[in-house]
């Protein structure tokens, strides 16, 4: 059976303590007991929707693979801490799974600031972490190679949503952007790449998220004559500023990125606010048979994004410590990309990937979230990306490419 730590915030984390408390029971730590796997997720606070489902996939990825005989002989446990989407919290929940779980990886940090303040308690104490986090910043770090990230780079992402604008008849564009690490390498991106589709960046206004209204930074914005307006902030900020967009007769273009304006957003606000708004995700192998056993095991038919990639990061974790044959962050850092760069047998299952390894075969690991090969400094090289558009309070997909 998959086992389960329960920090005192997860057990304070409202909706996400109730779930933690109905299904996984508290599990003392021994030297010789299970190999503990550190997690900092967004329980609550602005990417609380996110983190739960994250949590889900990642204890189903531990109890396959405990159900198959675990790693090096070992059990699996996973120890998740919530971050409240703050950095402060973010770092308490890190220096627990440091100090007290002795873990050798942490999983799953979301916010960019989360990470930004997490990653350097992994890099000085040989912990190795796995991020979603979107700001290219974060890869520049002197990590020491202690840090992969799976969501795809800044530079990825905006060439994307550039080409995209362009296809759906934006000629002037204008930025919201919340004070964050990612909006300046976003606001530089797309001033790079708009123009050489013939698309004009007016400008760009930077607002305090944690504020209850936007109307004069939104009022700066029209004053722009934009034909779209790109919300590049987070859930919260983002319906306050679609509301005030409205209010305010905005009859143009309105695009934002999925993990900010999501189905969530679209049933908190009047099909009328959100209509024909368009956002822009990293898309899983939704075709792909990993995919398909995560939608059914959790029983979510639309996965996002980072609940896919953290089934990944707990299957590559996992297939580097067997290769390695030892549970620590240093083992981590120096076989993650011999099993997932090409060469080996491709598998998208950490279960069929541990019985190779156990068999003394290469593998190459393609998880849920598409192909894991990552640069140097950690970044993932490529993925896809799903474009929607709301649609009389729902989102209907228009592609994935």
């Amino acid at each position: 059976m998959a086992r389960f730590l329960i920090g005192r915030r997860r057990l304070l984390g409202g909706a996400a303590g109730v779930l933690a408390a109905s299904a996984w029971p508290w599990h003392a730590i021994g030297e010789d007991g299970p190999i503990t796997l550190g997690a900092v997720l967004p329980l609550t606070g602005n990417g609380g929707v996110y983190g739960p489902p994250m949590a889900k996939a990642m204890q189903w990825v531990i109890g396959r693979i405990n159900d198959a005989g675990g790693v090096l002989g070992r059990k699996l446990q996973l120890a998740a801490e919530d971050d409240e989407t703050n950095p402060d919290a973010g770092v308490r929940a890190a220096r627990k799974l440091i100090d007290v779980n002795k873990v050798p990886a942490i999983m799953g940090t979301w916010a960019s600031a989360v990470t930004t303040a997490v990653a350097p308690l992994c890099w000085e104490n040989k912990v190795f972490l796995t991020t979603v986090s979107g700001s290219d910043t974060i890869t520049k770090l002197p990590h020491m190679g202690y840090l992969i990230r799976t969501q795809p780079t800044t530079v990825l992402q905006m060439t994307k949503l550039g080409a995209f604008m362009a296809s759906v008849g934006a000629k002037q564009v204008f930025i919201l952007g919340a004070q964050a690490p990612f909006v300046e390498s976003v606001h530089k991106t797309l001033g790079e790449v708009l123009p050489q589709h013939g698309v004009q960046l007016l400008g760009q206004v930077i607002y305090d998220q944690t504020k209850t209204s936007f109307r004069s930074e939104v009022d700066e914005a029209l004053k722009a004559k934009p034909d779209m307006i790109f919300l590049n902030g987070y859930q919260g900020d983002s319906t306050i500023l679609l509301k005030e967009l409205y209010r305010a007769g905005f009859e143009g273009k309105k695009i934002g990125l999925a993990y900010a304006i999501n189905q969530k957003v679209l049933e908190t606000l009047p099909p009328e606010v959100t209509e024909g708004v368009y956002t822009l995700a990293p898309s899983a192998e939704i075709d792909s048979p990993a995919y398909k056993r995560l939608s059914q095991a959790l029983g979510i038919a639309d996965l996002d994004p980072y609940t896919c990639q953290v089934t990944d990061h707990v299957s590559m974790v996992s297939l580097a410590m067997a290769l390695g044959g030892e549970a620590s962050g240093l083992c981590i850092h120096d076989n993650i990309r011999k099993v997932t760069e090409p060469g080996g047998m491709v598998v998208d299952d950490a279960v069929e990937g541990l019985k190779l390894l156990a068999q003394g075969k290469r593998v190459k690991y393609t998880g849920v979230s598409g192909p894991c090969v990552f640069t140097d400094i950690g970044d993932i090289l490529d993925c896809k990306f799903r474009y929607e558009q709301a649609v009389a309070g729902k989102f209907k997909l228009m592609r994935i490419g």
